[in-house]
């Protein structure tokens, strides 16, 4: 998935852009957990925003 696409989902959805790469990894882990990314894409997601360097919110606990 082209992080374009992603940012175009974050922004029609909660209709401002993301701050950030975690942003945008915490929102599609929101999506994953409520079930509406199957696990193929939300390790796809995760391991290319990952790689550019995101963090999730997770992380920190």
């Amino acid at each position: 998935m082209l992080i374009q696409k992603l940012v175009t989902e974050y922004q029609r959805e909660r209709n401002q852009e993301p701050n950030t790469l975690n942003d945008l990894l915490d929102y599609y882990q929101k999506k994953y957990i409520t079930g509406e990314i199957d696990v193929k894409d939300y390790r796809e997601i995760y391991d290319f925003l990952h790689q550019q360097g995101a963090t999730s919110a997770h992380e920190y606990v």
